[in-house]
């Protein structure tokens, strides 16, 4: 009896009707046309990543319902509309607004990650404050701020600023009024806009607030002056903010950050960080400045070298847009001065790169050249020679399976004073530019002479592949190590003989 209910449940849960909205050809425009905001999965029954994203796409749409409606469109099966909306890769997701499409859905494919987007999304992008005190608690958050004043509403003014906001909701929050008692508060007149920085940040250095001074209010002008002042001089970096600020070189001071349970600590090593950082920028030095919470951001504590490092003073790291990295070994001192010298250093060109490397090997006179990050740039940019580098992975299995083809390849051209077969464990080394690496094995040929131009291997992973290859792209014929001829065997009387 008892497993009879249990398949009736089961049943029943199959059974049970999707919370997911599906659209064909014929309802799509229709369907979509008056909702102010859906989201769409264009997919193909036979896609494994939409198979995946199935059951995640299920309960976001479950738990969004009454909130945001979330649809899907079978493109094998309405390919016209999937046409129409440029699909041609699966699962293609979609922000749809009034019927028209705002843009493509780049966030997680997780039932947490849709929901919080479009929990975002949802609503007006600029929430209306009535009331003083709905300003007060508006601005108050931990968040920055932007918040427009207007006399009148309906003014182009105001148009404009909901445009901005609509377009930057996802990263920044806003609100507008038209209370005479904030407008005057505020010292606006007529219409005007207004950033706050989170009141928990800030400092003597700069204004908690920067009111917008450009000119006639345009949605492009709005959308510049959030992006150039949101962040301050020194903001705390987060997951939410990091890609955001990490656009420019940056320097960032790791420590114990915590805003919740200790602000007051928190901000006692980024006002001496904002202190140098001033004396900097107003000599018009190019740079952006952070705080970070070091156990928040191991990973990059290990980039630098930095991990397992302990004590309470910061200890700071410098990244450039290109990927130069530089680290402070002095230690953070109260006054500023080791910070000060090390900014002085950088702009002066003083400071050595910092590598993470491993250390270079004694003897590297195997077939395959073992190269670390400090004997890269001797081995690879030898402008003399044709390089073959293999990027790997210890643990991965690809890597393991290439191995004795690789070191054959290696053995086979050892040589050839031209060329040069090497490798390196790209999770111990810092991989340099132009080089990429985002998987294993990752193998570039970097030509002679021209040496800023390495060409990605995408060939085959046999012996005689990367031999074609070789002497296809090298600048000289190879010069190999034939494989000695294998003798025949000479039959003996015995092979005739059968056992009985």
């Amino acid at each position: 009896m008892l497993r009879l209910i249990f398949v009736a449940a089961a049943l029943a849960g199959l059974s049970r009707a999707s919370d997911v909205l599906e659209f064909t050809d014929d309802d799509f425009d229709s369907g979509v046309q008056d909702l102010d905001l859906i989201l769409v999965e264009f997919y193909a029954p036979w896609c494994g990543h939409c198979k995946r994203l199935a059951p995640e796409y299920e309960t976001a749409a479950t738990r969004l319902k009454g909130i945001v409606p979330l649809a899907k469109v079978d493109c094998t099966a309405h390919s016209k509309t999937c046409s129409k909306y440029g699909v041609n890769g699966y699962p293609t997701l979609k922000i749809f607004r009034g019927g028209e499409v705002s843009g493509p859905y780049e966030g997680p494919r997780s039932a947490d990650g849709i929901v919080s987007f479009l929990k975002k999304q949802a609503g007006p992008a600029s929430v209306a404050l009535t009331t003083e005190a709905a300003f007060d608690e508006f601005v108050a958050d931990k968040d920055a701020s932007v918040v427009g004043f207007f006399s009148d509403i309906q003014s182009p003014a105001y148009e404009e600023f909901q445009k901005a906001a609509n377009d930057l909701r996802e990263n920044y929050r806003f609100a507008h009024t038209s209370v005479e008692a904030l407008l005057k508060s505020q010292s606006v007149d007529g219409e005007g806009v207004i950033l706050f920085r989170p009141p928990r940040l800030n400092n003597k250095f700069e204004d908690g607030s920067v009111k917008f001074s450009e000119g006639k209010i345009t949605k492009n002008k709005i959308k510049t002056f959030v992006k150039d002042n949101v962040f301050g001089m020194c903001p705390h970096m987060t997951d939410d903010n990091k890609d955001q600020l990490r656009g420019k070189d940056l320097l960032v001071a790791y420590y114990d950050v915590d805003y919740d349970k200790n602000p007051k600590g928190s901000n006692y090593w980024r006002n001496r960080v904002m202190k140098v950082a001033k004396s900097f920028i107003s000599q018009g030095k190019e740079l952006g400045f952070a705080v970070a919470n070091k156990l928040s951001f191991s990973h990059d504590m290990s980039e630098f070298g930095l991990d397992g490092a302990d004590g309470e003073l910061p200890l700071v790291a410098l990244r450039t847009v290109k990927g130069d990295k530089y680290v402070m070994t002095e230690e953070f001192s109260r006054d500023g001065k080791a910070l000060e010298s090390f900014l002085q250093d950088y702009f002066d060109g003083k400071l050595k790169r910092y590598l993470k490397s491993e250390p270079i090997p004694e003897s590297n006179d195997g077939p395959v050249k073992v190269l670390v990050a400090e004997n890269f740039d001797s081995i690879v940019n030898d402008d003399s020679k044709d390089v073959l580098v293999e990027f790997y992975a210890p643990w991965c299995g690809h890597c393991k399976s290439l191995e004795p083809k690789y070191t054959e390849l290696g053995e086979k051209l050892a040589n050839d004073p031209n060329v040069v077969i090497a490798k390196m464990d790209a999770t111990a080394n810092d991989v340099p530019s132009p080089y990429e690496v985002s998987g294993f094995p990752t193998i570039y040929f970097s030509p002679a002479g021209s040496k800023m131009n390495p060409k990605k291997y995408e060939g085959g992973r046999e012996l005689s592949d990367f031999v074609s290859y070789l002497k296809r792209e090298a600048a000289n014929p190879l010069v190999m190590d034939e494989e000695p001829k294998k003798k025949k065997k000479k039959k003996s009387s015995d092979d005739d003989k059968i056992e009985l």
